[in-house]
């Protein structure tokens, strides 16, 4: 998985952005419902979620993979989630300015297909991202559209800093204004499924018994 030998023959990279679970500094909008620390659960599961999702797909499909966080430590986020990713401490900035930074630096080192996916969506399968991957050999651009206005995925099959730039960023204007970028610069756009993204306390009633809950 994300081998850095390997990565000479590997075209595909992906990049999964999420946060050291913490309490009282991450999902802090679940904090109302949950709590502190109920907050910091759904980070780690949410998050534990979407790696054994993303170690399904490295297992079938030459796959360089990178965990991007913030807050906590590298030893730290090894210790929760163990040695055997590759992890990069997120860039400065708001999320335009870390992605715009994970896309340029994976294709600087001769990527060809790069996806960045967040952790708050438990649907998100190992054959979605895989139907992502394969999207960009006929796509400029992947969206994977979330309930609320934004998207759980992004992927490129080459830099396009435009699509990180004066976007309102928290917003239900996300997607919309990605879309309209888009096709300004006359990208060609492949749309996976629409999902759910677990990031307020109204979406909780998708998600049963969610103090024990696995997904």
């Amino acid at each position: 998985m994300g081998n850095e030998q390997a990565i000479g023959i590997m075209e595909e990279r992906l990049i999964v952005f999420t946060r050291y679970p913490e309490p009282g500094k991450t999902k802090t909008r679940m904090m109302p419902v949950l709590g502190a620390e109920g907050a910091a659960r759904l980070q780690r599961q949410l998050t534990e979620n979407t790696l054994s999702q993303v170690k399904e797909l490295a297992a079938s499909r030459p796959l360089s993979t990178e965990v991007h966080f913030t807050g906590g430590t590298e030893q730290l986020m090894q210790a929760w989630l163990g040695a055997d990713w590759n992890y990069r401490l997120q860039a400065e900035g708001d999320l335009g300015q870390r992605m715009a930074s994970a896309f340029a630096a994976s294709f600087a080192v001769g990527m060809t297909r790069v996806v960045t996916i967040g952790i708050d969506c438990p649907d998100l399968k190992a054959s979605l991202i895989e139907q992502a991957f394969e999207a960009l050999k006929q796509h400029d651009l992947v969206l994977g559209p979330a309930e609320d206005g934004g998207y759980y995925l992004i992927g490129l099959q080459r830099m396009v800093g435009d699509l990180f730039v004066g976007i309102n960023w928290g917003t239900s204007q996300v997607r919309q204004q990605t879309v309209e970028i888009a096709e300004q610069l006359d990208l060609k756009v492949a749309f996976l499924p629409l999902l759910n993204d677990i990031d307020r306390p109204e979406d909780l009633s998708g998600i049963l018994n969610i103090e024990n809950s696995k997904f």
